[in-house]
């Protein structure tokens, strides 16, 4: 679609129309003097559209470098007006893991704003936290669907599907920007799907009916649901409430790679996948519009040949497209960022709370703060379906699934993230370095300090009973509550610290050097605080940033991999 050629004659590129502006260091529209005026912001002086036929005197243009300096003039300010921009176009467009699709709206924020009715949505029926904020941690529900119907779409399997949540990524940004993670949830999981209040097309609302034991990517499309009630899915099964979601379709993949110039893959073996019409000989390659889709929907051919394999290949291409997309080849490009806004808005629909240009370019701004080296993909641990013969679905592993949905519940980066104060982070570290004393050499008192009632006198249990931790008392309630669980300890008891703090997985930002206070008997003793992290006696309260738990398969979108 050319949309800055309404109301004019000639098919011309909206990329030339755009000119940097010296003065503001952005690009601003600029229609020849003859033109009329599209409904677009353009320059002051042009008349309506329904104006009567008359001489329109010359438009008053706005100053713009020329193309070659004068003498003496030569680059003034340039060079410091476009180091600004590319900037501003970083934050725009670099970590733009709303990937896929989001990159398309945030990098081209300018031509966005004449691009409004791309945009679809529809509403999250309060299934959502009511929108992301820029002072709290970021959870965005980024949803492929395999519907067939809609243009672009067709050709794909059963034409006639309502679509199923095929691919899905739950996002979490952290607080304080410096890390994410990429969550993939298989779609072939056995979850219980939650009765969804839905919006029907007419406005009204209707609950659809939960089921229990059934496939995740029933969540979508089926029976009627829409993305609301995979929002309420993925609640349910990780304890996370989304803050928006974003839907994409096949066209999505092969339009924005077809934007960028393609994406560069590796393949560690030749690939010849009948189904997904892959065939690509071992090595490095670009691949763009239907062969891109045909790479992130081939399985027969990678890894076991089922879904979790596929998983791996998406999570590789989406680090590929991520470092295109912050590549100076698509940084500098102006023509490039407005396919990706053209694509992305096509190709995207959004959650009502998502509905306007200022949220997506918030929301862009907020993720264009992360790098990519902290940028971690992983998937939910799950095992085969033991109640089946034939294997085809697949069940949580629950002790490492909890702990990685704890993980992004609190917050807790996958890698480790450099320390904005490198003195205080070595000082953290090294708390859980050193001696530890034995279980039973381990004297506590237990404190409930915000987390559910009973909580003090059931770790008690676990730490007696299971961790050996026998000279341990419960000592009531806290002064006052605390977001996170603490051990407070004095310098001759570090040992124990480090002790209890492996035993309770606590993180050295947990552990509180301090002030001893005397137990029942007259001793010395540590303080244990159980917080509104705690999750039950015997799971670990804080996993340590950087530390995967046992099990579980991460990669990183700074590094190449080749799919296997």
């Amino acid at each position: 679609m050319d949309a800055q050629g309404r109301g004019r004659a000639g098919d011309i590129d909206p990329a030339d129309q755009w000119v940097l502006n010296p003065d503001t260091g952005e690009y601003e529209l600029r229609l020849p003097p003859s033109a009329a005026q599209s409904p677009v912001p353009g320059p002051r002086g042009a008349a309506p559209a329904d104006a009567p036929d008359r001489e329109v005197p010359p438009q008053r243009r706005r100053r713009s470098a020329p193309e070659e300096p004068p003498p003496g003039r030569a680059g003034r300010r340039r060079p410091a007006k476009k180091k600004s921009r590319g900037k501003r176009v970083l934050l725009w467009t670099g970590g733009t893991m709303a990937f896929v699709v989001l990159a398309g709206g945030t990098a081209g924020y300018l031509y966005l704003q004449h691009l409004n009715d791309n945009i679809q949505s529809v509403a999250d029926d309060g299934a959502s936290t009511g929108g992301f904020q820029k002072d709290k941690a970021i959870n965005i529900l980024l949803i492929g669907t395999d519907k067939r119907t809609g243009s672009g779409n067709e050709g794909y399997g059963d034409t006639g599907s309502a679509g199923h949540a095929d691919t899905t990524i739950l996002l979490h940004v952290s607080k304080d920007r410096s890390n994410a993670t990429a969550l993939s949830i298989p779609r072939d999981l056995i979850v219980d799907v939650p009765d969804c209040p839905t919006t029907q097309e007419g406005g009204t609302q209707k609950v659809i009916r939960g089921t229990t034991g059934v496939r995740f990517n029933t969540s979508l499309g089926q029976d009627g649901r829409t993305p609301s009630c995979t929002m309420r899915t993925v609640t349910e099964l990780t304890g996370v409430t989304p803050d928006n979601f974003m839907v994409a379709d096949f066209n999505a993949v092969k339009t924005l790679t077809s934007a960028v110039g393609g994406v560069e893959v590796c393949l560690a073996k030749d690939i010849d996948d009948p189904d997904s019409h892959l065939k690509l000989p071992a090595g490095e390659h670009t691949v763009e519009g239907e062969q891109a889709l045909a790479f992130v929907r081939t399985r027969h051919s990678v890894g076991f040949g089922g879904d979790l394999s596929r998983i791996q290949i998406q999570q590789q291409f989406l680090s590929a497209l991520m470092r295109k997309l912050k590549s100076n080849d698509t940084l500098t490009s102006p023509s490039k960022m407005l396919k990706l806004a053209e694509a992305g808005t096509e190709a995207l629909t959004v959650d009502s709370q998502l509905d306007s240009i200022g949220k997506l370019k918030d929301l862009g701004l907020e993720l264009g703060k992360l790098n990519t080296k902290n940028l971690t993909f992983t998937t939910v641990p799950v095992v085969d379906n033991p109640a089946e013969k034939v294997k085809a679905t697949v069940v949580l592993k629950e002790g490492p699934a909890q702990q990685v949905f704890d993980m992004v519940a609190n917050d807790v980066s996958f890698t480790e993230v450099k320390q904005k104060e490198k003195k205080e982070a070595a000082a953290v570290a090294a708390r859980l370095k050193g001696e530890r004393s034995e279980p039973s050499e381990v004297r506590v008192r237990v404190m409930n300090g915000g987390a559910p009632a009973g909580s003090a006198q059931q770790e008690l249990a676990y730490l007696q009973t299971d961790a050996g931790v026998t000279k341990s008392e419960n000592a009531g309630n806290a002064p006052a509550d605390l977001s996170r669980t603490t051990l407070e300890y004095a310098p001759d008891q570090a040992d124990q610290a480090r002790a209890l703090a492996e035993i309770l997985g606590l993180s050295g930002a947990a552990m509180k050097p301090g002030e001893s206070v005397t137990n029942s008997q007259g001793l010395p003793t540590m303080t244990l605080t159980l917080g509104k992290d705690f999750k039950g006696a015997g799971v670990k309260i804080n996993a340590a940033a950087g530390k995967t738990p046992e099990g579980v398969e991460k990669s990183t979108a700074d590094k190449v991999e080749c799919a296997k």
